[in-house]
């Protein structure tokens, strides 16, 4: 009996790298993936679990779409969206970061983030 080579390592894929992979532009995305649009399910999930937010404060908010918050245990969290959100959010601004189905919410906007 032959027993299987194990596969070869592979590296993870996090952040950007994964989930920019076929867009062009945020301006002419339509992707649904993780820091894209916010999905109906995925909206509709966050709604329903409101015991998986986790209220923070923003500390850092960038051109390239990255966002990193800090929740109110001293947790910091860099997260991603495929348009800058510099023109939303600033320095200072309290958010909640839904932490099973990658939503960010500030005042009444949802967007969709991916961990960075």
């Amino acid at each position: 009996m032959s027993h299987p080579e194990p596969h070869a390592a592979t590296q993870p894929h996090a952040g950007r790298v994964m989930v920019m992979r076929g867009c062009e532009s945020h301006e002419a995305c339509v992707s649904d993936r993780p820091g894209h649009g916010v999905n109906a399910v995925q909206a509709r999930l966050a709604h329903a679990t409101p015991s998986k937010w986790v209220d923070a404060i923003v500390v850092d908010v960038d051109r390239a779409g990255f966002v990193t918050v800090a929740d109110l245990g001293g947790g910091i969290r860099r997260l991603w969206h495929h348009a800058p959100l510099d023109d939303v959010l600033t320095v200072g601004d309290p958010v909640a970061v839904h932490g099973v189905y990658g939503v960010l919410a500030h005042a009444e906007s949802r967007f969709s983030v991916a961990d960075a």
